[in-house]
Parts: structure tokens; C-alpha cells; sequence
């Protein structure tokens, strides 16, 4: 094998693991930052044991989608004002305004930091994939409360407003999915929207 090969062999092993690696970097970033609480990204819980406080804090919700994501994606509320350690039930909406399903996966994190790791979910659609038929639109919810341990942080008792930002980022259809869209001839022109529904 002459140098020239092998160079050319060394540069496309290079390009397949750093595409490799690009594909892999969102849902490990995710799977990072849920167990390490890292970069604000918000805590999983059951609520049962909290005591709501007297306080109250301002959430507000943002939703971005990655530039490869066809949906449109919203909070169907922009804010909500919460009592701390009480549970509260938000909406985001998604559409696909595509003639083929979309499926896609949200990540999520908090800002400030501070407040990480007191936002805790109990149940939320970006702990699993979502799948969008053509000109579907669904509501989906998520319920969580804010830790009122938050008071007792040097710097999570100064936290007054806290924002919960989603990003959708379009993945591989599932098999079953792709092979219902192929069977049903999906492809042709768009649909009229389906009836809102929660995952």
C-alpha cells in the first residue's frame, strides 16, 4: 500500500468517526447533563414527599428548533407564575407541516444555572421520541414543580425567574413508523390537521 492510500484510507476513518460522533454528541450531551444536573438541565422526580413554601417564582418557557427540524414548535403558554413545591401542568405545541412523519427528540435545560437542579419533572415529552404524522399538530405537556429547597442555596434564594428552553432536533423515523408510512403511501400532499393529542 502505497503512502498516498494510505492517507486517503486515514482521512475517510476520519471523516466516519467525526460524523459518528457528531451523531452521537446530542444524546449524550443529554443522557450527561440529566445525571449531572449540568448546564442547568433540570432534575426527574415523583413530587410525593414535597411541602409547598408561601413563595412563588416566575417560569417562563422557550422552544428553538435545531436548523435540520421542519416542525414548528411553541409554548402554548410563554409564562406561568408557580408556588414553589407545588406541581403545575404546561403545554408546547409542534406541528409538521411536512407531507412525510417527522420524528424528533427534545432536549431541555434551565436558566440560570442556579436553578437547575431544583426544576424538577415528573412527567415530560422530551423523555421520549415524538413522532408527527404528516400535517399532524399535538399538544404536549409537561408537569413539574420547583424544589423549595431552592431557599436554602446561597444562590438559589435570589432566583426570582427561571426559563424551561426546549430544542427539538429532528432523528431517525422508528422502523414500525417508517414502515406504516411506506405501506400507507405517505408522500402525497399534505393532510388537514389531526386532533390535537398528548403523547
Amino acid at each position: 500500500m502505497t503512502p498516498q492510500t494510505r492517507t486517503a484510507f486515514g482521512a475517510v476513518g476520519l471523516v466516519v468517526t467525526m460524523g459518528a460522533l457528531s451523531f452521537a454528541a446530542v444524546p449524550f450531551y443529554d443522557w450527561f447533563c440529566r445525571v449531572t444536573g449540568f448546564g442547568g438541565t433540570t432534575m426527574v422526580a415523583d413530587g410525593s414527599t414535597v411541602v409547598p413554601s408561601d413563595e412563588f417564582v416566575t417560569v417562563r418557557f422557550a422552544a428553538t428548533l435545531d436548523r435540520d427540524m421542519p416542525w414548528t414548535f411553541r409554548p402554548v403558554e410563554t409564562q406561568m407564575r408557580v408556588r414553589l413545591g407545588e406541581t403545575n401542568l404546561a403545554f408546547f405545541e409542534a406541528h409538521n407541516p411536512t407531507d412525510q412523519p417527522v420524528a424528533g427528540q427534545a432536549t431541555f435545560n434551565v436558566v440560570p444555572y442556579a436553578a437547575g437542579g431544583y426544576f424538577d419533572k415528573i412527567q415530560c415529552f422530551c423523555f421520549t421520541e415524538q413522532v408527527l404524522q404528516p400535517g399532524e399538530t399535538v399538544q404536549m405537556p409537561v408537569s413539574f414543580y420547583v424544589d423549595p429547597a431552592m431557599l436554602d442555596d446561597p444562590e438559589g434564594k435570589f432566583v426570582h425567574e427561571i426559563t424551561l428552553g426546549y430544542t427539538f432536533y429532528e432523528i431517525e423515523l422508528p422502523e414500525e413508523e417508517a414502515h406504516a408510512a411506506l405501506d400507507s403511501g405517505v408522500g402525497g400532499a399534505l393532510t388537514a390537521d389531526a386532533p390535537a393529542s398528548i403523547d
